[in-house]
């Protein structure tokens, strides 16, 4: 069984989507849609711009999300998931592709969503930090015992978890982490601390958004983070993605999920190969491929 799987924040690169947009028609009308949806040229950004534009939350999110979906687009017949997952903003990637949102209900949940977490970074000082070789209870029992606001934010693969929270917590944690055996405790380049309470701000304003967004039944189940279950009813599906700004990403139990029911190939649709290696370093025996 095939389940299609779609990366989050992190994957951008300059050049994205270039190719598609130059040698597929279906590809070049969805990006213009886009850039009038936007209300500002990200083909250019993504296409000719610089890191640092690309790193810029408002634009990497969306650009993600356009290289993601317009590929599947593209696929056309080639494009028969039995079940999809998506990291974290790939989770919005990957609800278009199944058919559960439309391409322009997608592209400006997700803006909001840029923005609003934007927004709530610049509330709170705060960041993000990748912990290898630590059980995830581990971590999760070390993070509790913080006087800070720090938290479990993306369960990635057995031994990598990141946590989020304020920079005094992730310090501290950190610190409490090496000391327990951690290989390493490296903070990350983020603006802030995504997938923890310090997004709750964020969520009160893509709440309304998804609310007033229209849901329908997806072609097949999506594996979605906040539980790491398949789910096909809309009203599940918008709770779930309410709660995922302030939640965990439980893509390891995801992927977990997945292959319990019967997923034995994995094909990543988007820029980057992370989730393939995550896929691996959770089962080595399913296959793994990519498109960009």
């Amino acid at each position: 069984m095939k389940a299609f799987v779609f990366p989050g924040q992190g994957a951008q690169f300059v050049g994205m989507g270039k190719d598609l947009y130059d040698n597929n028609a279906t590809a070049r009308e969805l990006f213009d849609k886009a850039n009038e949806i936007l209300g500002f040229n990200i083909t250019d950004l993504m296409f000719n711009g610089t890191e640092e534009d690309l790193r810029q939350t408002k634009v990497t999110q969306p650009a993600i999300f356009l290289h993601s979906v317009i590929l599947a687009k593209s696929l056309g017949d080639e494009f028969k998931p039995d079940m999809v997952a998506g990291h974290s903003l790939g989770e919005f990637s990957a609800l278009v592709a199944a058919g559960a949102l439309s391409f322009e209900e997608g592209l400006k949940l997700v803006s909001k969503r840029a923005h609003a977490m934007q927004r709530a970074c610049e509330l709170n000082p705060s960041t993000m930090a990748a912990v290898l070789g630590l059980p995830d209870e581990k971590v999760e029992e070390i993070c509790a015992t913080v006087d800070a606001v720090v938290a479990p934010a993306n369960y990635n693969c057995p031994g990598q978890v990141v946590i989020s929270g304020t920079n005094e917590g992730i310090d501290a944690a950190c610190e409490k982490l090496l000391a327990a055996g951690a290989k390493r405790a490296l903070k990350l380049k983020v603006g802030g601390a995504f997938h923890s309470p310090l997004m709750a701000p964020a969520q009160e304003e893509l709440e309304a958004a998804i609310n007033e967004a229209e849901f329908n039944m997806p072609i097949c189940p999506v594996y979605q983070n906040v539980d790491g279950k398949p789910h096909t009813d809309p009203n599940e599906i918008k709770e779930n993605l309410i709660k995922q700004l302030t939640a965990p990403v439980r893509w390891t139990q995801d992927a977990e999920a997945m292959i319990a029911d019967g997923a034995d190939e994995f094909i990543e649709l988007g820029p980057g190969n992370v989730l393939q290696g995550l896929v691996k370093k959770i089962n080595r025996t399913v296959a793994t491929s990519g498109r960009q």
